[in-house]
């Protein structure tokens, strides 16, 4: 649960990444929050990863109406009801994501194919385990898959991987975390000895050009493949895992995935050839599936940002980014403050009153909220007292007006003095450059 505070930083993270998606070419979608237990029979959760999940019965009354036949006055085939009994609470969105790739044909050119989706995760932890915001059972992730050619590979990684540093050098924490490579688990693992192979050796490659230090988790690899794990130190010097991106040979192939492309045989070892006879003959080939996770849990995240910042959080992800405070109450002191505010929030009444009117808001008078948060104290305590608790509070300006700023239509911060018009410029400035 997220107070009105905790939510603006959860948002401001989320629309953080949102933004990014533009430049590293996702697409969001939004998935099913639960699926037939037969599909995750179908992607190797069910036999790997059933401990950690929730299961869901589905209403038994609803199966064993006619309204539910084929056909009115055709029964209900019994088979039919025990398959849809049994749902699973997602824990995961990669099956989900098969499904959006399986739902048209694909050619070589289209790939690679990248989804992203914010869907809420649920996964059955045991009491112990659970510790605050970076170890809970519902939770929120970055969660995104590329389908790419294997020629592609190490290129998407090596994209995913500067994604991660870029998002970890604004969040100021570039250089507090390490990367490491899990390995294939000794047990519950699906694949071959040769495709994991082929895939650590992928994931090897593209480390080694990375620049970055990086380390060896043996064994630690997910169910259906290895992976790169970016690990985060908090306060105590306990690591936790954050960003991931791991690879994946299975899940396509469970899923029976395949795109189009020339001289398939060629195109499946990521390799290529100028043979035009070989070049004229297209079939199917199955494509690479890469998970990523830039922020992994937000929430986890998020704890391990409240420690690290200590109060002191930057401008543009401050839950308290600014407070207008009266010098007074008398009535224009008390009405300059909150049209200073509106100004700054971009609250324009005219747009409202314009839409309520049955028009579209004028250029003059857009639509358009700056998404900053300013609070206002206008209650009777001394101005002093006032600044003291704003500061307290951890607020990133404090803006004072009194009867000099009325008459000037300003506002004060420190020596400074600026219309809220300017006041807002300068402050969507800090957020723009993540100050």
């Amino acid at each position: 649960m997220f107070l009105p505070r905790g939510a603006r930083i959860f948002n401001k993270l989320v629309d953080f990444l949102r933004k990014q998606y533009i430049r590293y070419g996702f697409e969001e979608v939004i998935t099913p929050t639960i699926y037939k237990k037969s599909l995750w029979a179908k992607s190797g959760h069910l036999a790997n990863y059933s401990d950690d999940m929730y299961s869901v019965t589905g209403n038994p009354k609803s199966t064993a109406t006619d309204e539910h036949a084929c056909c009115p006055g055709e029964e209900k085939d019994p088979n039919h009801e025990e398959e849809d009994g049994e749902y699973g609470l997602k824990p995961m969105n990669c099956p989900g994501h098969c499904v959006v790739f399986a739902s048209k044909a694909r050619s070589y050119r289209d790939l690679p194919i990248r989804y992203a989706d914010f869907s809420p995760l649920h996964r059955n932890e045991i009491s112990g385990a659970l510790s605050g915001l970076t170890r809970v059972r519902r939770f929120h992730q970055d969660d995104g898959h590329i389908f790419c050619r294997p020629s592609q590979v190490e290129e998407e990684i090596k994209r995913t991987l500067e994604f991660v540093k870029v998002v970890y050098t604004v969040l100021r924490l570039g250089v507090s975390y390490r990367l490491a490579l899990s390995t294939r688990p000794k047990d519950h693992f699906i694949g071959t000895d040769e495709e994991w192979q082929r895939a650590e050796d992928a994931l090897r490659r593209a480390l080694e050009t990375s620049g970055m230090e990086w380390s060896v988790n043996e064994g630690d690899g997910a169910f259906y493949g290895p992976k790169i794990d970016i690990i985060l130190k908090d306060s105590d010097g306990k690591e936790h895992q954050t960003a991931t991106v791991q690879l994946d040979f299975q899940l396509p192939k469970r899923f029976e995935l395949e795109y189009q492309a020339p001289a398939p045989e060629y195109e499946a070892r990521g390799e290529t050839t100028d043979d035009p006879a070989l070049l004229a003959d297209y079939g199917p080939v199955r494509p690479v599936m890469i998970h990523r996770a830039v922020l992994g849990s937000v929430e986890r995240l998020m704890a391990l940002l409240i420690e690290n910042y200590n109060g002191k959080w930057p401008f543009w992800l401050n839950p308290r980014q600014a407070i207008i405070l009266t010098v007074n109450t008398s009535a224009p002191v008390i009405e300059w403050a909150e049209q200073a505010q509106n100004v700054i929030i971009g609250n324009d009444s005219q747009a409202y009153e314009d839409i309520l009117a049955g028009r579209l808001p004028s250029p003059d008078h857009p639509l358009r909220p700056t998404g900053l948060g300013v609070d206002v104290d206008i209650s009777a305590r001394s101005l002093g007292l006032k600044i003291r608790e704003a500061r307290n509070s951890g607020y990133g300006h404090i803006l004072v007006v009194g009867d000099e700023d009325v008459k000037h239509k300003q506002v004060s911060l420190g020596k400074e003095r600026m219309s809220p018009a300017e006041m807002r410029d300068k402050m969507l400035n800090m957020v723009d450059t993540f100050q």
